[in-house]
């Protein structure tokens, strides 16, 4: 801390250059030094990075509760959907036995109805799996990256004669 008489800043925390604030730096007089433009740059940066984590949260947070809210109801239309299939199977057996034929015909024929939809359903899968296939975009995509990796260099330092005849300045 300086004398509060001396006419010196005051820089409890803070680096006082210009009259802007930037979260905990404060600037304040006429001309920034490269370490206060970096400390402001920091500072901004930094709030920045936070800004949107926290934006990248709430968003989560939005498409999980939206997740979960269709999964819910997903599930329970599938409860449902399964609780409702005995009831549909018995009824269409008994509609079929009002049409005179016997009642055991008529559970048979519901049943096998359902084993020719489910073995349709088996095929149509079937044919659909044996269509799947590698991602072979993808796969040469990533064998095209490692291979141009793996032919990258690092850079070549600088001779240490060229970089001390770099001026520096220290205002």
């Amino acid at each position: 801390m300086s004398d509060p008489g001396s006419g010196a800043p005051k820089t409890a925390g803070t680096v006082e250059v210009t009259g802007d604030t930037v979260g905990p730096v404060r600037l304040i007089g006429p001309d920034r030094t490269l370490g206060q433009l970096v400390a402001t740059a920091t500072a901004e940066m930094s709030a920045l990075v936070h800004d949107e984590i926290a934006l990248a949260k709430a968003e989560l947070r939005q498409d999980v509760k939206r997740g979960v809210t269709g999964g819910a109801a997903i599930s329970v239309a599938g409860v449902l959907a399964l609780f409702s299939l005995p009831v549909l199977s018995f009824a269409a057996a008994y509609g079929i036995h009002n049409l005179g034929l016997g009642l055991a015909w008529s559970f048979l024929i519901v049943g096998a109805a359902f084993l020719l939809i489910a073995g349709l359903l088996a095929l149509i899968a079937t044919s659909k799996f044996k269509k799947v296939k590698p991602p072979e975009r993808s796969i040469a995509s990533a064998k095209q990256t490692a291979a141009v990796l793996g032919n990258v260099k690092p850079h070549p330092r600088q001779d240490q004669e060229a970089s001390t005849a770099v001026a520096r300045s220290s205002a």
